[in-house]
């Protein structure tokens, strides 16, 4: 009557890549993303371990949150930060973002 009659598609075997082709894009897409975002994600966690690990005592470092201070002790999770003369606060290792040149701090 008003619907016409519907016919079957006709089986992969006459397009024997087609499964592959459908599914090429979202592979292109994993792989983009991982170089776009994991592998200089990877990069950067790597370079911030190798950080943390040579910190030493007398090191002038910032934190994440932007505090500034010279190394006064070193532990296994935490370190000594001294900010002001005679002020000294823990910090966890993993907060600090950044090591300063010597002789920074006397110039702020």
């Amino acid at each position: 009557m008003l619907i016409s009659t519907a016919h079957a598609q006709t089986a992969a075997a006459s397009d024997p890549t087609g499964g592959f082709m459908q599914l090429l894009p979202i592979i292109l897409m994993f792989v983009v993303l991982y170089f776009l975002m994991v592998r200089p994600q990877m990069k950067r966690a790597k370079e911030h371990k190798a950080l943390v690990e040579a910190l030493a005592k007398g090191d002038e470092v910032v934190t994440g949150g932007g505090i500034a201070g010279r190394i006064t002790r070193v532990g296994e999770q935490y370190i000594g930060l001294e900010v002001a003369e005679g002020v000294e606060i823990q910090v966890q290792k993993p907060a600090i973002t950044l090591v300063l040149p010597k002789g920074s701090l006397k110039s702020l």
